[in-house]
């Protein structure tokens, strides 16, 4: 029998590995664009706008902070945001996605703001603001338990092309939901789209006190869909693996870092 095949390979040595390293390293070197390993994806025109409103010295250190949770970009383009679209942005809080919207809107397009829009009014005397139009439809200040309640509501349009509102439907009792829902299907053009992203509950988990601040994302998609929405698809750029789902979302261990659900409906043409 003759010599097993090892003993005809050469031995394999430090010395003579590291020549082989090196090779490969200068030809990776030679064949791969130099720093393309590094470079960031290139913004979109529009990305390049929403870019230029998060930059604004107008905001603060605080809305600063949550850019990279909020990942406003990649929300945005997912949900179709075009800077000559007439924009409607419900329950806008303290506006800090009105911050970002207004700018980017200003010259080709229009914002205008429903539904507790106090936080805003006092944006208006800033230059890439002064063009946001406040809806006058009232809050609904009637309550069950921790959530608002409103049998109906009436935005009072019916020519915008994308409706947006941004962790608040949790804030609603279901019959609320529907109202907001509703009135945001009539207030849109055929064909228009509207943007949801809240706080995920566990399918079909009943109420708690941890829970109250969060919603059950199959739950929203029916209840969306029943007032004529066709549902257009989901994105995961807000889930969150390290989110139980177990905590009321102001505990320190889960604020600023919740599991979220993103949502695109659009109204049939």
């Amino acid at each position: 029998m003759g010599a097993p095949a090892a003993t005809l390979t050469p031995e394999v040595t430090p010395m003579r590995i590291r020549p082989l390293i090196l090779s490969l390293i200068v030809w990776i070197g030679i064949a791969a664009p130099s720093g393309a390993q590094y470079s960031k994806p290139e913004l979109s025109p529009l990305g390049v706008r929403i870019q230029a409103a998060l930059d604004s010295e107008l905001r603060t250190d605080a809305e600063r902070a949550r850019d990279k949770n909020r990942k406003p970009i990649a929300t945005l383009e997912f949900f179709g945001l075009r800077e000559d679209m007439r924009v409607l942005e419900l329950v806008p809080g303290g506006g800090w996605y009105t911050k970002v919207l207004a700018p980017v809107l200003r010259e080709e397009g229009k914002l205008t703001v429903a539904l507790g829009a106090q936080g805003v009014e006092k944006l208006l005397g800033e230059q890439p603001f002064s063009k946001i139009e406040i809806l006058g439809t009232p809050f609904p200040n009637n309550r069950v338990g921790r959530r608002y309640e409103a049998s109906s509501l009436d935005l009072g349009s019916a020519d915008f092309d994308l409706a947006l509102t941004f962790r608040n439907l949790h804030n609603f009792t279901e019959t609320g939901r529907r109202a907001i829902n509703q009135a945001t299907f009539d207030a849109l053009v055929p064909g228009g789209a509207y943007g949801v992203v809240d706080h995920t509950r566990r399918h079909m988990q009943g109420e708690s006190p941890e829970n109250g601040r969060r919603v059950d994302p199959v739950s929203m998609i029916h209840e969306i869909e029943s007032v004529g929405f066709r549902f257009e698809g989901f994105s995961d750029l807000h889930y969150r693996a390290d989110d139980e789902l177990r905590y009321e979302v102001g505990r320190r261990s889960v604020s600023g870092n919740t599991d979220r659900f993103t949502l695109l409906f659009r109204k049939p043409e």
